[in-house]
């Protein structure tokens, strides 16, 4: 157990920040002026447009208010490593909808495996079909339809509802954000261990409170293959981590670190927030705790037949989901 990666750590209480696949964002709903300089410089470097009509969702009737009306944000997670950092899938699809009125913040994670529809007209003959949902952004990049639009439009498929905004972090930035800020602590339910994204080596996480660095942190939201995964599932611990994420940064000692987390998420994040449209969102959430965060989840099955493993949603469940969403984001 000397390993550097085969340890068990022990509790610890520091308050610094993390980032993670909120890392775009949070830095937008976190005040300064400093620190505001550096988001928009942060998000000219990150700006890539989904090239949308009229630069909205098929399902608006026109454009969104930023900073007055609801809109909803997927956060992507892309697993390139097995493609030399072209295509990928995005395993980790998170919604998030925030009402600037209310002050409200939803968080909804799809399962990497939900079965899926994907339309020829979109991807060709050759891809058109039924398929895993993390897989939609794999085909928008191998038809050059557009790898995050199609995984957008996947997902607003299957919610019925319009993503106005995505944020996008590979595996390598999600690393180097938690190493830039100093690591993050996540109250870990139950114990398990996982695979070194970079080795064979062991990660073990014990039950508590634990401090985890870049390395540890990717073992924690990607297990999905140890049996404690039925009762603490990979969305689940998605979930607990951006939480965690969000109560921390609220720390002062955030400011000291800014140079170097905008210089990983100029390498590694991509959105098609502007930086008009992330001050907007910064004047009307300028802090932000767990307590203002409902978390939702979509509930199904996967079923053990022959072929492909799908979650299966439940619909009468989607249906009423749908309906939150709608509500929500004040479509009905």
């Amino acid at each position: 157990m000397n390993n550097r990666f085969t340890y068990r750590r022990r509790k610890k209480r520091k308050k610094k920040i993390l980032i993670g696949t909120l890392s775009l964002l949070l830095l937008v709903l976190w005040g300064g002026s400093y620190l505001g300089f550096q988001v928009y410089d942060t998000a000219k470097e990150s700006f890539s447009e989904l090239k949308r009509d009229n630069d909205m969702s098929e399902l608006r009737n026109k454009k969104v208010d930023i900073g007055n009306e609801p809109i909803s944000i997927l956060l992507l997670g892309i697993e390139d490593y097995s493609s030399d950092g072209k295509g990928g899938r995005a395993d980790t699809q998170i919604v998030l909808t925030l009402d600037p009125m209310s002050k409200k913040v939803t968080m909804i994670s799809i399962p990497r495996d939900t079965k899926v529809q994907v339309p020829v007209e979109k991807v060709g003959s050759e891809y058109a079909g039924t398929h895993k949902i993390n897989a939609a952004y794999t085909y928008g990049y191998l038809t050059n339809y557009g790898a995050k639009k199609l995984a957008v439009e996947t997902v607003e498929d299957l919610l019925d509802i319009p993503i106005d905004k995505y944020v996008a972090v590979d595996f390598e930035g999600f690393h180097d954000i938690v190493d830039a800020i100093g690591g993050v602590e996540v109250d870990v339910k139950y114990p398990f261990w996982e695979k070194n994204y970079y080795s064979n080596d062991r990660i073990y996480f014990d039950e508590g409170i634990t401090e985890m660095n870049g390395e540890e942190a990717l073992a924690f939201v990607r297990m999905r293959k140890r049996d404690v995964n039925t009762v603490y599932s990979r969305e689940e611990r998605q979930r607990q981590f951006i939480k965690s994420t969000v109560d921390e940064v609220k720390s002062g000692d955030t400011i000291f670190e800014i140079n170097k987390i905008s210089e990983v998420l100029k390498n590694n994040v991509e959105t098609n927030f502007k930086p008009s449209e992330m001050f907007a969102l910064q004047q009307e959430f300028p802090s932000l705790s767990s307590t203002a965060i409902q978390t939702k989840k979509i509930e199904g099955t996967t079923p053990k037949v022959p072929g492909p493993s799908y979650f299966i949603p439940d619909l009468n469940e989607l249906e009423f989901l749908k309906k939150e969403l709608k509500d929500l984001l004040k479509l009905t």
